[in-house]
């Protein structure tokens, strides 16, 4: 028993509960904490990703393994977004045409949640219609936890339930002041990725932002009657008309919306158990901003080149609306890039964006949001910001061949590649 509490004991002591404990026959016995949190911090680092999810894990994690001193800021309780939080966990598209066209850090997330949870691998050599069958069900609660390891063993400082509330530019880069209960932090960077899905950094240095009046719903996710096998089902989900991510507010009441509508299916099946209910809303659609380069609905429909192209996305048009969905197939061969332009703000420097925020029109936007290219876009992003770091330049001038050679010893794919 002896050896059995001093193991407990260290296993504690190895996670720095705040409170402490001492394990007991009869249970845990909380002790006072042997020193006093400073809710004041500052910190200084290379990169700074704001946002957590889907691009902003895979944005830290390449900057960091790059050697650029990272920190990632997330808003929620975890890392993953709408795989996470959201719930949904089928990403996709990483293959097209019989290919592999998107694959690094993202990919080897996915590919370790499938492997650890005893999922199946998809078959790149075949390419299946509809689109969506070509989608990795993944385990979404193995995937948060991967996340966290990655980022950890990358030597990313993760700071949760905190957000930037001011971004002041300097000479040297970037004042950033974070805001969290019972936090204030100030980071001090040379980079800025902003991975919110808004652009919500670049509303706060007045970048321009696009959006239209309406957004697209979103998506409630919960199970009833059975258990939710995760790697292997998907969630029932609920359409939230007009779900808006774009602050506490707007989040609140989409989740709220929600959270009536499930209550209100549940009491019209009393004999139906609530087996599986996310925490918030999963979003399709916010704020987007107008770059270096735009990429137009035609232009993503016609796979078309750039001189400055970083990655690939696979997805076809995908604008969902109350009344049904807008959709447009890709032809057959066509796998469309997306230019290192469409990932910096406009007459900005030093700061970029990866996800469902990148320049484009709304049609475009409804393809490029999906998972893999976001994940794609991070990892860019995060190669750029480590190399203009490393050079002393901004991520528009960093040389292309570089950025290629970095990008690929991770495991990304570039532009027009494929494996």
């Amino acid at each position: 028993m002896k050896n059995i509490r001093r193991r407990k004991f260290m296993q504690l002591s190895a996670l720095g509960l705040a409170a402490g404990a001492v394990a007991k026959a009869d249970g845990l016995v909380p002790v006072a904490p042997t020193k006093k949190a400073d809710a004041s911090l500052k910190n200084e680092v290379d990169v700074l990703v704001v946002g957590g999810g889907t691009a902003g894990v895979v944005a830290a994690i390449q900057a960091a393994r790059a050697g650029a001193k990272t920190m990632i800021v997330e808003r929620g309780t975890q890392l993953g977004g709408t795989m996470t939080t959201g719930g949904v966990a089928w990403p996709g598209i990483f293959g097209a045409w019989g290919k592999q066209v998107i694959g690094g850090i993202g990919w080897e997330l996915v590919k370790e949640s499938v492997e650890l949870d005893g999922g199946e691998m998809p078959d790149f050599s075949v390419y299946l219609k509809p689109h969506w069958k070509n989608q990795v069900m993944i385990n979404q609660f193995l995937y948060a936890l991967l996340a966290e390891e990655k980022c950890e063993k990358a030597g990313v400082d993760i700071a949760t339930y905190e957000f930037p509330t001011q971004v002041t530019k300097t000479g040297k880069g970037w004042t950033v002041t974070c805001a969290g209960f019972g936090t204030q932090r100030t980071v001090n960077c040379k980079q800025i990725i902003d991975c919110t899905g808004g652009a919500a950094v670049v509303g706060l240095i007045g970048g321009e932002r696009l959006r239209e009046a309406e957004t697209q719903p979103g998506s409630y996710l919960f199970k009833i009657g059975k258990p939710l096998d995760p790697g292997r089902g998907q969630c029932k989900r609920f359409a939230v008309e007009g779900a808006d991510s774009t602050n506490s507010r707007t989040v609140t009441a989409a989740n709220l919306f929600g959270r009536k509508m499930l209550l209100e299916r549940l009491r019209g099946n009393p004999k139906k158990q609530l087996m599986h209910m996310q925490p918030e809303t999963s979003f399709r659609e916010n704020y987007r901003i107008m770059g270096e380069a735009f990429i137009t609905e035609a232009d993503y429909v016609a796979g078309k080149s750039y001189d400055d192209g970083v990655c690939n996305a696979f997805y076809p048009i995908d604008l969902h609306t109350m009344s049904g969905l807008k959709g447009k197939k890709l032809k057959s061969g066509i796998v469309p890039i997306i230019p290192l332009g469409a990932l910096i703000p406009k007459g900005c420097k030093n700061i970029m964006v990866a996800g469902r925020c990148v320049s484009s029109d709304r049609m475009a936007n409804s393809a490029l949001r999906v998972q893999a290219p976001c994940m794609a876009m991070g990892q860019a992003a995060g190669a750029a910001a480590a190399l203009a770091v490393e050079k002393q330049t901004t991520p528009g001038a960093v040389p292309l061949p570089e950025l290629r050679a970095l990008l690929e010893r991770n495991g990304a794919i570039w532009a027009g590649e494929s494996i």
